[in-house]
């Protein structure tokens, strides 16, 4: 190894490749969202069921015209003043009052994590420790600086679908 190679100037610092590999990561797992396959929401099928938040405009909305539903859930799988992460959808449902429900990407701002799981009203991410307000998304206690971004779902009667 030659004395150039040693020198901080010879190549990125650790914390800008760490940063651009973070960045990629979660640019990989938004993407991997919208590409999701059709899932019926049960324990086998979606990993943690420990809580999560739909989100919605209101407390029932219909998917767009031209728009498919991907069925997701029933709302009594959503517990009022906490909600469910889905896995393989990457999303979590929340239930903050009765009958209002809210949809998050189930991927932390702060480094790409997948959330685990949706306790005393906050969706945790378990790798850093950030949480997240299951009415709105927004950082309840860091690393996290950026809200999680709202899905679009629709409740119709009891069930709960993605859009």
């Amino acid at each position: 190894m030659t004395r150039a190679s040693l020198h901080p100037s010879a190549g990125p610092a650790r914390r800008t490749v760490v940063a651009a590999a973070g960045a990629a990561g979660l640019a990989v797992a938004l993407s991997a969202c919208s590409d999701s396959d059709t899932g019926s929401g049960t324990d086998s099928d979606t990993g943690s069921r420990s809580g999560g938040t739909p989100d919605a405009t209101g407390p029932a909305s219909s998917p767009a015209e031209g728009a498919t539903a991907q069925a997701l859930a029933s709302a009594a799988d959503i517990p009022e003043g906490g909600g469910v992460v889905f896995a393989e959808q990457k999303v979590v449902v929340t239930q903050p009052s009765a009958g209002e429900f809210k949809a998050f990407s189930a991927t932390c701002t702060h480094q790409g994590c997948a959330v685990k799981e949706v306790s005393d009203g906050v969706i945790n991410c378990p790798c850093h420790n950030s949480n997240f307000s299951i009415t709105d998304g927004s950082v309840q206690s860091g690393p996290a600086r950026e809200p999680l971004p709202a899905v679009e779902i629709a409740v119709d009667g009891e069930s709960i679908s993605l859009v």
